[in-house]
């Protein structure tokens, strides 16, 4: 699989050499308004230049908790974020969407050939598992194969080209869930208020049993079955377990990565395993567009089990703020002391949620290549994975870097 050049983006400095404005009589002219914007951006538009990815994968999946990489966003972990958003791009493609179609809802491809049919050639990787959600709503019978409750949503592939396992420094595992894409996964998402989520609850630090809540929707796509297909939860469970237990001897990673509806799934599904699987996984979550997903309580968990969360947010993303609404209490120790009423009422609320892991911050007003600012194009992965290409720092502008490239090719003419 062969990713944009990303030099091509942005170079190790975003001040791209200019023609230097002529001198008259000992006078430099004034400088363009282009010039300025070089001027400005100067300061603020480093990448670093890496090392091999195989010496830095365990930073780059949050051993250090993405300290230093974010803004500005090193090149290595970049390409490593896009790489995990063409897996979910092979999941959206392989869907077979087609409400006509005899095979709707389920996977277009067969497992050997799957990634390559889908566009991601090369990779090195191997699906071994085709994963389903099902829904715990029971459609009228007269709704046919629209209602049908279980549908094919993401897989499980692991590497297993000896060249691509010693540039990764490790046996990758990749979970891929796609976003929502039924009409009884966009029934789940309307059942909006957090329930206690059922397992991996444990003690907190004071002995006292938590109060973990996850949405109702996003837990009953994960948890549920029926006869003739298994549960999401219950299929990672063994197929991960199955490979840890395979490749047990050598370095290994689980990388779960999702879009929409995928990525509130891969934290409930990162959390689930951590919990379920006894053994040293470095198990690490990159998702994009992810709606909220849990309580304080269940992000507290996840730090506790040393669960390492990546979120790709767009700030122009309606998804990303919904649903309840968001109290910011990152300051445990200060409301402790607080001893607030409000801080149990918080807690409890079923409609409070918290945000989780770390963030990545983007905006689709950085970029002049974004035709239109609507709900569904702020929130599309292929915005997602543009906004990431062209990102450098908070203080490098995705549309200074566009003028300094086109300065730099007009220059190259003259």
């Amino acid at each position: 699989m062969v990713n944009p050049p990303l030099e091509s983006l942005c170079p190790s400095r975003c001040a791209i050499p200019m023609k230097t404005a002529p001198r008259t009589c000992g006078y430099t002219l004034a400088p363009t308004k282009l010039e300025r914007v070089v001027n400005d951006s100067k300061e603020g538009c480093h990448t670093r230049s890496s090392s091999p990815l195989s010496k830095r994968w365990k930073e780059y999946h949050g051993s250090k908790d993405w300290e230093g990489l974010l803004d500005p966003l090193d090149n290595g972990l970049r390409n490593e974020i896009v790489r995990y958003g063409r897996f979910i791009e092979a999941a959206y493609q392989c869907f077979d969407s087609d409400l006509s179609s005899p095979s709707y809802a389920t996977c277009r491809y067969a497992r050997n050939s799957m990634l390559e049919r889908a566009g991601v050639y090369g990779s090195g990787y191997r699906v071994t598992k085709n994963l389903h959600a099902t829904s715990s709503i029971k459609m009228p019978g007269w709704t046919g194969h629209i209602g049908m409750r279980s549908s094919w949503i993401g897989y499980v592939a692991v590497c297993e080209d000896e060249n691509e396992i010693s540039r990764l420094g490790r046996r990758d595992i990749v979970i891929s869930l796609r976003g929502t894409a039924t009409c009884t996964e966009w029934l789940e998402n309307l059942r909006a208020a957090l329930t206690t989520c059922p397992f991996g609850n444990a003690n907190d630090e004071k002995g006292q049993t938590d109060n973990s809540m996850v949405e109702t929707g996003v837990l009953s796509l994960y948890t549920s079955s029926t006869s003739e297909c298994p549960s999401l939860q219950q299929s990672l469970r063994r197929e991960i377990l199955r490979l840890v237990q395979k490749y047990n001897n050598e370095p290994l990673s689980v990388t779960i990565t999702g879009h929409s509806l995928g990525a509130s799934l891969a934290i409930l599904a990162a959390y689930d395993l951590k919990t379920a699987i006894k053994h040293d996984l470095h198990l690490s979550v990159i998702s994009f567009g992810g709606p909220r997903v849990g309580n304080r309580s269940f992000r507290q968990n996840l730090e506790r089990q040393g669960t390492k969360i990546l979120r790709i947010v767009n700030s122009d993303d309606l998804i990303t703020k919904v649903p309840g609404f968001f109290v910011e209490d990152h300051n445990d120790v200060a409301q402790e002391k607080k001893g607030h009423w409000l801080q149990k009422h918080v807690r409890d609320n079923q409609w409070v949620y918290a945000n989780i892991g770390h963030e990545l911050r983007l905006s689709s007003r950085a970029s002049l290549k974004l035709n239109s600012m609507n709900v569904a194009t702020c929130h599309d992965l292929k915005t997602y994975l543009h906004l990431v290409n062209g990102f450098v720092s908070s203080t490098c502008p995705a549309s200074a870097r566009m003028m300094l490239e086109k300065a730099t090719t007009v220059a190259s003419t003259q």
